[in-house]
C-alpha cells in the first residue's frame, strides 16, 4: 500500500507550471488501483492550502473531488477507549514531541508519518520532499519520479 504526502496532492490541485506535474499526475493515474492512502492531516492541510483559491462550498466536498477521484483511503488516528483529553495530549503532543526530538522533524510530518507508521500494510511513503523523511523512518520513502521508476 502507497502512502501520500501532502505535497503530492497540492501540486495534483495548484502549481499547473510546476515542471513536476507531469510526473505528479502519471504517479497518481499509476497508483489508483494501488489502494493508496492519505491522512486526515494531510488532508486537512490540503484544505487549508486550497482554501485561499476554492470557493468555500467546495471544501466540505473534498470527499468527491478528492478522496473519490484518486480512490484515497484516509487514515484517521484511533483513540477507542480513552477520553478526549488523553487522546489529544498523546496525539498532538506527545507523539510529535517524542518524534521531533529523536527524528528531528517539523510537527506537522510528525503528525502525518507517525499516523502512516500505524498504518498495517504500508509499504512505500511518497513525497516530494523525499529528504524530509528518509532515514527517519523503517517505510521506504520515495518521490512520485523514484517511485515511478522502480
Amino acid at each position: 500500500m502507497v502512502a501520500l504526502d501532502t505535497d503530492v496532492l497540492v501540486l495534483a490541485f495548484a502549481f499547473h507550471r510546476d515542471e513536476r506535474q507531469q510526473t505528479n499526475a502519471r504517479f497518481l493515474e499509476a497508483i489508483g488501483n494501488a489502494n493508496p492512502i492519505t491522512t486526515i492531516y494531510s488532508v486537512m492541510e490540503l484544505l487549508g492550502k486550497l482554501s485561499f483559491n476554492l470557493p468555500p462550498e467546495r471544501l466540505p466536498l473534498w470527499p468527491i473531488w478528492l478522496q473519490d477521484r484518486f480512490r484515497l483511503t484516509v487514515a484517521y488516528p484511533s483513540f477507542a477507549g480513552i477520553d478526549g483529553k488523553t487522546f489529544f495530549q498523546q496525539e498532538f503532543v506527545d507523539g510529535p514531541l517524542m518524534q521531533m526530538q529523536q527524528r528531528r522533524m517539523p510537527f506537522l510530518d510528525a503528525l502525518i508519518l507517525g499516523l502512516v507508521e500505524g498504518v498495517d500494510g504500508v509499504n512505500s511513503f511518497v513525497t516530494w520532499n523525499a529528504r524530509h523523511f528518509r532515514g527517519r523512518t523503517t517505510i521506504p520513502v520515495f518521490t512520485p519520479a523514484e517511485y515511478l521508476d522502480q
